[in-house]
């Protein structure tokens, strides 16, 4: 059974945007976020908004704040989140894992965003499946998102 949209307040959604409510009202008006009238309440699309939302503001990588800035090395990255070493270099040629300093030959990132990428990698992985959208947010496919505006 496919998974049923999910839909929340205007409140959450202009708290989750980090606008006011009245700049979230506009953005439905111009149809740039999805809402509908459930019961007489306006309430927002959760996959409508997530396209506008950067990755720092995301659940999935506020979870791992605590890891901001910590230095982890490409091959301690793939043991410990289990992820293969070339995935995780993948991951750092496309800007979606900040590099955060060199030591002698080894590259240091930044353990939150490969905390980051290894939840969504173990959520909604596979090989072959596109994960992330250029900017670190999650790709949504388009089966999904018509299912959302449905």
């Amino acid at each position: 059974m496919a998974a049923l949209p999910s839909f929340i307040s205007t409140t959450e959604a202009a708290h989750y945007l980090g606008v006011s409510e009245a700049r979230l009202q506009n953005m439905i008006e111009n149809e740039s976020i999805r809402a509908v009238k459930v019961n007489g309440e306006v309430v927002v699309s959760e996959a409508s908004i997530r396209g506008l939302t950067p990755k720092e503001q995301l659940p999935e990588y506020k979870m791992y704040a605590r890891l901001k800035g910590v230095p982890i090395w490409i091959s301690d990255a793939a043991r410990r989140y289990d992820i293969p070493q070339v995935t995780v270099s993948r991951w750092v040629q496309k800007g979606l894992i900040k590099i955060i300093g060199e030591d002698k030959n080894k590259i240091l990132l930044d353990e939150q965003d490969i905390a980051y990428c290894a939840e969504i990698h173990h959520k909604r992985g596979g090989q072959g499946k596109r994960l992330f959208k250029p900017d670190g947010t999650l790709y949504i496919p388009r089966t999904e998102r018509a299912q959302a505006t449905a």
